[in-house]
């Protein structure tokens, strides 16, 4: 028995389903898998692929809330883009987060990158090597599930029985050391609302 396993990426979980009507596929999405064409519904996901959907897209709004309550006097808000993915980041950032954010596009390494400025990630990984703020699913959650339902389609399961999960926690992490060296005072209230501060 074989089970395709793509929990992180939307791309590589719809090469997947292209290539194979047959093999179980369990897919991680930031987008719904619905509208993707992943699967029919999510209670009954139908054919070869089931998995769970992490919110990449909707948290966007959350992300520039939290960033706009540690810097409230900034007005204009960049958002970095991937030129190959830029079709589909410019309608998500349009979309989710109006049009105060600006597209960045960085082309190649030896493009000049913006100045040092606040940032907040959708990885906690990011701010553990320095980045300012993170909001996001939280990763081993994610990846615990799709093992999960990995484990029960090599043990017989079937993916169209599976409803499509969806992430249900969440992480918000700050680093404090990046923002006094910013020159930014982190709001009591703010920091209390994190699931981890680093110091």
């Amino acid at each position: 028995m074989a089970v395709i396993a793509t929990p992180g990426s939307n791309p590589a979980s719809l090469a997947a389903k292209t290539a194979t009507t047959t093999i179980p596929i369990v897919f991680g999405v930031g987008e719904d898998p619905v509208k993707l064409g992943l699967v029919a519904s999510l209670a009954r996901p139908g054919g070869n692929a089931t998995g769970i959907n992490f919110f990449g897209h909707e948290v966007a709004t959350k992300r520039l809330g939290l960033l706009h309550e540690l810097v409230p006097k900034a007005v204009r808000i960049a958002v970095l883009v991937n030129p190959a993915n830029a079709p589909t980041t410019e309608s998500n950032v349009t979309r989710d987060t109006g049009s105060r954010t600006h597209p960045y596009f960085k082309h190649n390494s030896s493009t000049p990158g913006p100045p040092c400025v606040p940032s907040i990630y959708s990885l906690r990984s990011y701010v553990e090597v320095g980045g300012l703020m993170s909001y996001g699913t939280d990763d081993l959650d994610r990846f615990r599930q799709s093992g999960i339902y990995t484990g029960q389609i090599l043990k017989g399961a079937k993916p169209a029985d599976l409803p499509v999960t969806q992430s249900t926690k969440f992480e918000f992490v700050i680093n404090l050391v990046t923002a006094r060296s910013l020159g930014l005072e982190v709001p009591p209230g703010l920091s209390a609302r994190a699931d981890e501060v680093i110091e």
